[in-house]
C-alpha cells in the first residue's frame, strides 16, 4: 500500500469513530444517576456509587435497560448491528459482594451461604406453614372423645418412655387391658421431654402393629406432616399402609423425605408411586423388570409390586402370582396380596396365624367367611368389639348363598336375640358358646353373643347359666345388665365372683368364709383363680385388709414383695396420671394366657387403675382375670 493509501485509511478509521462517540453520546441513559459512571480504566476496584442528595428523588426501583455499544458493519453491509451487552449493578444500597479468601475452613464461607444450602437441601413440603401441624402433641384420640388427657405425658422422660414401648411384644393376657393401651397409645399427647414428636408417634405406632391394630397405627402416622417423617416414622409408616393394603398411601413419603431411602421395598415403593401418582405406568413396569433381572428382591415380592401397579398402567398388564417355592408370609406379602384382592394360599395362612388373621379381618376386599374365621382371633383379643362381630354376621346371613359353615352360625345368632321363647334363645346362645376344646375361640363367643345374653331376663330357674351369661356381658362391658343377677346365684360361686368383681357399686362385706366357699369350688391349676380373685378384691379395696392378709396366707400369695414395676405402676398411680398407669399396666400384662399372669401383677394393676380414675377398666380386668382361668 502507497503512503496515500495509509493516510486515507487512518483519516477513514478516525471519521468512523467520531461518528459512533457522538452516536453513543446522543442516546440518553436509562439509569439513575451514578449508575452510568465508568471505572477509570487503570482501576480494577468497583466504585461506590454517589449518594444523592437529600433532595434527590429516590432511584427508581425499576431494572435498567442493558447499555448499547453500535458496531459499524463491513461498506457491504451499511445497517449497523445493535449488540446487547448486559451490565451487572449492585442493588441501592447493598453491601459489596464478598471476595473470596483462599483456605480450607468452613469460617471462610459466608454463614449465610450455608443456612441457603440447607434450606435448599429440605423436602419442599405441599402444607403453607401456617397450616403445618406442630409436633409437640400428636395423637388422633382427642379428649374430648374418650382419649386421655394430653398434658398426660408432658413431663415424661422420653427415653424411659421409649424404652418401655420397644418393650412390648403386642400380645396381652387381658383382652379389656389390650383395649385400655389401644386407647392410651391413640390419644392426642404431648410429646415426652427429650423425644422428637416424629419419633414419638412413630413408637406408639409400632406397638399398635405389634397389637395388630392396623387402622389405628395408620391413623396415627398420619397425624404428622409428610415433610416432618423421621426414619423410624418412616418404617412405622411402611408397616401401617402395608397392613391397610394401601402402598398408595406411602406416596407423599416417597416424594419428600423418603426420595432417597435405600431397601428393596422402598425402591418398589417408588416404582408403584411413580406408576398411580404419575400416570406413567410403562416407567413403573421398566423399574419393576429391571428388580427383577436383578434379583433386588424376592421374586414374589416383585410380582405383587407388578401386579399392583399393572393396575395403574393404560394396558393393564396382566401378572401370574407364583406361590410355589414361598414358605412364609411377610407384611409386604400380606399388604400387596390383599390390595390387590388375593387371598395367600391357605397353607401360609395358617402358619402365619394370628399375625394375618388380624389384618385380613379388617380387610373389605376378602369374602366374609374369609374374615369370619379370622374374627374369633380379633375378638377374643379386643380388636373387634361385640358389636363389630354382630355387624360381620348380619353381613353374613344377608348373603343370598351364605357359606355353609358360617351361615349357619350366623342364624343360630339371629335365634339367639330374635327367637320368641327365652328357652329357644338360650339354647341359641349355648350352641354359639361351643365347648371349651379351644379357650380362645370359646372367649370370643362371649364376645359375640354379649347383647343377647344381655336380653337374657335374670331367673332362678335360669341360675346354672348365670355364670357363662354374666362373663358373656361383662366382654361388653355390660356391668349393670350383669348385676341384676346378683339375687339369682349363690354366694360363693363362680358367678358370685364375678358380681363382686364387675358390680359398679361396693357389695356387702366379703368375709373369709365366703372366700373360703369359693376355693372349695375352685378347679383351676393350683387354684390361680381363686388367687386371681383375691387380688381383684384387693385391688379394688372390697375386702377387709384383716381377711385379706388372712386368705393370702391360706393361697400362699405374697402381696408386698416389691419389683421395679410394681414401684414405678404404683408411683404413677400416686401422681394421677391415667396414661402412664395405663402403659405400665400393658407392660405388667404381657404374655399369651392367663397362666402367664402373677397375683402380684394383677392386684397392682387393679389397684394403680383404680387410683388413677379408671376404676371401670380395673372392675372389668379383674373380673376377666377369674372368668378366663
Amino acid at each position: 500500500m502507497t503512503i496515500r493509501g495509509v493516510r486515507l485509511a487512518v483519516l477513514t478509521c478516525a471519521a468512523i469513530g467520531a461518528l459512533s462517540a457522538i452516536a453513543v453520546t446522543a442516546q440518553e441513559s436509562l439509569l439513575p444517576p451514578g449508575f452510568d459512571d465508568k471505572p477509570a480504566a487503570s482501576s480494577r476496584k468497583p466504585q461506590t456509587a454517589p449518594r444523592p442528595a437529600a433532595s434527590s428523588a429516590a432511584p427508581s426501583a425499576k431494572p435498567s435497560a442493558p447499555a448499547t455499544i453500535t458496531v459499524q458493519r463491513p461498506s457491504s453491509s451499511p445497517t449497523p448491528q445493535v449488540v446487547a451487552v448486559p451490565q451487572v449493578q449492585p442493588a441501592p444500597g447493598a453491601p459489596a459482594p464478598a471476595v473470596p479468601v483462599a483456605g480450607n475452613s468452613l469460617a471462610d464461607i459466608d454463614p449465610a451461604l450455608i443456612d441457603q444450602l440447607i434450606a435448599s437441601a429440605k423436602p419442599k413440603a405441599d402444607i403453607p406453614p401456617q397450616a403445618q401441624r406442630s409436633l409437640s402433641r400428636v395423637g388422633f384420640f382427642d379428649q374430648a372423645d374418650g382419649g386421655f388427657p394430653a398434658v398426660s405425658s408432658h413431663y415424661l422422660n422420653g427415653p424411659f418412655v421409649a424404652g418401655l414401648l420397644t418393650a412390648m411384644r403386642g400380645d396381652f393376657v387381658s383382652r379389656w387391658g389390650h383395649i385400655l393401651l389401644r386407647r392410651a397409645l391413640a390419644s392426642r399427647l404431648d410429646t415426652p421431654v427429650g423425644m422428637n414428636g416424629a419419633d414419638w408417634a412413630a413408637l406408639r405406632a409400632n406397638v399398635l402393629l405389634r397389637m395388630g391394630e392396623a387402622d389405628a397405627a395408620r391413623a396415627l402416622v398420619q397425624e404428622v406432616d409428610s415433610g416432618f417423617y423421621s426414619r423410624t416414622l418412616e418404617d412405622a409408616a411402611m408397616g401401617s399402609f402395608l397392613a391397610t393394603a394401601d402402598p398408595v398411601g406411602l406416596c407423599p413419603i416417597t416424594a419428600l423425605t423418603a426420595a432417597g431411602r435405600p431397601g428393596w421395598d422402598w425402591t418398589l415403593t417408588r416404582a408403584i408411586c411413580t406408576a398411580f401418582t404419575g400416570g406413567e405406568g410403562a416407567p413403573a413396569l421398566a423399574v419393576l423388570d429391571n428388580a427383577m433381572r436383578k434379583g433386588t428382591a424376592p421374586k414374589i415380592d416383585i410380582l405383587l409390586a407388578q401386579k399392583f401397579a399393572g393396575a395403574a398402567s393404560q394396558g393393564h398388564r396382566a401378572v401370574k402370582i407364583e406361590w410355589a417355592g414361598v414358605d412364609s408370609l411377610t407384611p409386604w406379602r400380606t399388604g400387596l396380596a390383599l390390595a390387590t384382592g388375593l387371598e395367600p394360599p391357605e397353607a401360609l395362612r395358617r402358619k402365619a396365624g394370628a399375625a394375618y388373621a388380624v389384618l385380613a379381618v379388617r380387610a373389605p376386599m376378602l369374602p366374609l367367611a374369609a374374615r369370619a374365621e379370622a374374627a374369633d382371633i380379633a375378638a377374643e383379643r379386643g380388636i373387634l368389639s361385640a358389636a363389630a362381630m354382630v355387624d360381620l354376621y348380619s353381613e353374613i346371613h344377608a348373603l343370598d348363598e351364605p357359606d355353609k359353615t358360617w351361615g349357619p352360625l350366623a342364624d343360630t345368632l339371629r335365634s339367639a336375640y330374635l327367637a320368641a321363647d327365652v328357652a329357644d334363645r338360650l339354647s341359641a346362645i349355648r350352641s354359639l358358646w361351643g365347648d371349651a376344646s379351644d379357650p380362645d375361640r370359646a372367649y370370643s363367643r362371649l364376645v359375640l353373643t354379649a347383647y343377647a345374653s344381655a336380653r337374657i331376663t335374670p331367673s332362678a330357674d335360669l341360675s346354672g347359666d348365670a355364670k357363662g351369661l354374666i362373663a358373656s356381658m361383662l366382654t361388653a362391658g355390660l356391668d349393670r345388665n350383669a348385676v341384676r343377677w346378683a339375687s339369682m346365684v349363690p354366694v360363693g360361686s363362680e358367678a358370685w365372683g364375678l358380681l363382686a368383681l364387675s358390680a359398679p357399686a361396693k357389695s356387702a362385706a366379703i368375709s373369709a368364709d365366703t372366700l373360703a366357699t369359693f376355693q372349695s369350688d375352685d378347679t383351676s391349676t393350683g387354684g390361680l383363680r381363686s388367687r386371681f380373685l383375691l387380688a381383684g378384691l384387693m385391688g379394688l379395696g372390697r375386702v377387709d385388709p384383716a381377711t385379706a392378709r388372712r386368705v393370702a396366707g391360706d393361697l400362699k400369695v405374697d402381696f408386698a414383695r416389691q419389683t421395679r414395676w410394681t414401684r414405678a405402676i404404683d408411683s404413677a398411680a400416686a401422681s394421677q396420671n391415667p396414661m402412664l398407669v395405663a402403659l405400665l399396666a400393658g407392660f405388667g400384662m404381657q404374655g399369651t394366657g392367663w397362666d402367664k399372669m402373677t397375683p402380684l401383677h394383677l392386684y397392682h394393676i387393679v389397684a394403680a387403675l383404680r387410683r388413677a380414675g379408671l376404676e371401670g377398666e380395673a372392675r372389668m380386668i379383674a373380673a376377666e382375670a377369674v372368668a378366663r382361668v
